[in-house]
């Protein structure tokens, strides 16, 4: 009898990236047990029988499912649907940041909790002191490296002129050393620690809700970057060893339809250090999934993410050269005394990954820190290791966000085979900040992705939602014009990729990141059905914002069609 496919689509334009063969086309797809059966219109053809779904593409690309590989999940799930919100749209200025929060309901553990002002928008923080007198108040910023709170919460925290500044953070102050509400980077773990844990049920369903919002866009993956014992250092605190306990449930019951890699977070956004990712990587947390039987190309546990440094807008990028209005080179915010014992414990972390067998993701703003982790990660991945070792170059460690003074990091990164994870929406959106902090030199080779091809390395862009929208169109677009909020890119910037190298990095080449090329990322008879139908052909680069207007028509991912959803 003849084996029929599930799924077939008819009259698409269909992007295959097949790795051997760059710019493949093709005009049907057929889906059978979950896996691409067939491609071309012949082929295909012979496999629609019955009961054969059979969609009439109408000239539509077909592409891979899109694989964000840096969007912190739990944390903009609860952005957009577990938070008072603070979005532009909602507060443009800071009196109306104000209004919204005098009118925001005190929730059930009896906090507010607000997200979303940006102050490359609104202009520096103002002081949320005096704002509601009933109710610890904590809003957290769109960059997730500095919140604002009231009094109250400043009470409930325990903090008060004579509470000193974490590793890696600060606690801004007035001229007389009383706090003003406003915490950056490590010292925002000193308020999210004194806030109740996220309930499971105000979590679980604003996961579900934002799912069914990303699988609308077409995305059908992503790398969850920051989930573990110290949630409360990264961003809301929201991605707590609980949260990935509750998407371990959500994958046993099947209610789990995005691909999820986790790294695991021992320690925040300052003052990471050795004996902590020593201790949770005793824990037992890597093997969490494994051991409840969990499948691993639903929810994986990948590797560990490790803050160097900070972020220019706060001060705390390690710069080779000085930059901002404070001229300082900033420092990696890991644990140590001077830049030497820094790099050194930098150094000591890396190795503990890389011996586990695991994947290290390594948050790096400034070139003095990319190229410091870099060498961390040449050293820990080098012979010499533990007798016990099970990692090696092949842990496909890499860098998140990246800062190059010149080529020769990138060039060792290629040759080393160390990934680049980058965020071509947030220099769009924070360019005009950014240029100002950087200068027109250093912002002009911020996020170098043409450098990078030509280097050969494996790169990947994402969305680093909730500091960006999740929607991979304007990430495509912002790496093909390089523009910012005030500026058009210029046509002839040296660093601009095509539509189709930024479709590479957001399915392919994100794919690789996983260790799943061979499975997804790509359209070939026998991979993974991950794709989307968009409801145009993918346009040319010199029209690439039309992709801003092309509608997701179907997102299918692993065969079953989540978008629309037919549950």
């Amino acid at each position: 009898m003849q084996d029929f496919a599930d799924l077939v689509i008819m009259n698409a334009s269909v992007h295959t990236m097949d790795p051997a063969q760059p710019h493949r086309m093709t005009d049907a797809v057929a889906v059978k047990d979950g896996c691409v059966a067939g491609l071309g219109h012949h082929d295909v053809s012979r496999l629609i029988g019955p009961v054969t779904r059979v969609v009439d593409a109408a000239g539509g690309a077909v592409i891979p499912g899109i694989n964000d590989a840096h969007l912190h999940f739990v944390s903009a799930a609860m952005a957009a649907f577990g938070y008072v919100r603070l979005d532009p749209d909602v507060a443009p200025d800071w009196a109306a940041v104000v209004d919204v929060l005098m009118a925001a309901p005190v929730g059930p553990d009896g906090w507010i909790r607000a997200h979303g002002w940006d102050e490359s928008i609104l202009g520096p923080a103002k002081s949320l002191l005096d704002c509601r007198s009933d109710a610890p108040l904590v809003a957290f910023d769109a960059t997730g490296h500095q919140l604002l709170a009231n009094r109250e919460a400043l009470k409930r925290a325990r903090i008060s002129a004579t509470t000193p500044d974490t590793h890696g953070g600060v606690i801004v102050k007035g001229d007389d050393g009383t706090p003003s509400g406003l915490f950056q980077d490590g010292a925002m773990e000193l308020i999210s620690r004194a806030m109740p844990p996220v309930p499971a049920a105000t979590l679980r369903p604003a996961l579900l809700r934002f799912q069914e919002y990303l699988h609308s866009l077409g995305i059908t993956s992503l790398t969850e970057p920051g989930l573990g014992p110290a949630s409360a250092g990264l961003m809301d605190g929201a991605g707590s060893t609980a949260a990935l306990g509750l998407l371990g449930d959500l994958a046993l019951s099947g209610e789990l339809t995005l691909r999820i890699n986790v790294l695991m977070l021992f320690a925040g956004t300052g003052g990471a250090n050795a004996r902590a990712v020593e201790d949770g990587l005793r824990s037992g947390l890597a093997e969490s999934c494994r051991n409840r039987g969990i499948d691993p190309e639903q929810l994986r546990i990948a590797g560990v993410k490790v803050f160097a440094d900070g972020i220019p807008r706060s001060g705390t990028a390690w710069m080779s050269e000085p930059y901002g209005t404070a001229c300082t080179h900033g420092s990696l915010v890991i644990q140590g005394a001077s830049d030497g014992e820094r790099v050194a414990e930098l150094h000591r972390i890396l190795r503990l990954i890389n011996d586990a067998g695991l994947q290290a993701g390594v948050h790096a703003t400034g070139d003095a820190a990319t190229a410091a982790a870099v060498e961390a990660i040449i050293e820990a991945t080098s012979p010499g290791g533990s007798p016990a070792s099970k990692g090696n170059h092949h842990n496909r460690h890499y860098i998140i966000h990246g800062a190059f003074s010149d080529t020769t990091t990138l060039q060792t990164m290629a040759a080393r085979g160390i990934g680049y994870s980058t965020n071509p929406l947030i220099r769009q959106e924070a360019g005009d900040i950014m240029r100002q902090v950087l200068g027109e030199d250093r912002f002009s080779r911020h996020q170098p992705l043409r450098s990078a091809v030509e280097a050969g390395v494996r790169f990947n862009i994402a969305s680093d939602a909730p500091v960006t929208s999740p929607d991979w169109r304007r990430t495509v677009v912002a790496a093909v014009r390089r523009a910012t909020r005030t500026t058009p890119g210029a046509p002839r910037d040296p660093e601009r990729i095509t539509g189709q190298q930024a479709l590479a990095a957001m399915t392919l080449e994100a794919a690789w990141q996983d260790h799943a090329e061979h499975s997804k990322g790509s359209l070939l008879p026998g991979r993974t059905a991950d794709l989307c139908l968009l409801s145009t052909p993918w346009p040319a680069d010199e029209e690439i914002e039309k992709l801003l207007d092309t509608d997701i028509r179907l997102t299918i991912s692993g065969g079953r069609e989540v978008y629309p959803s037919t549950s």
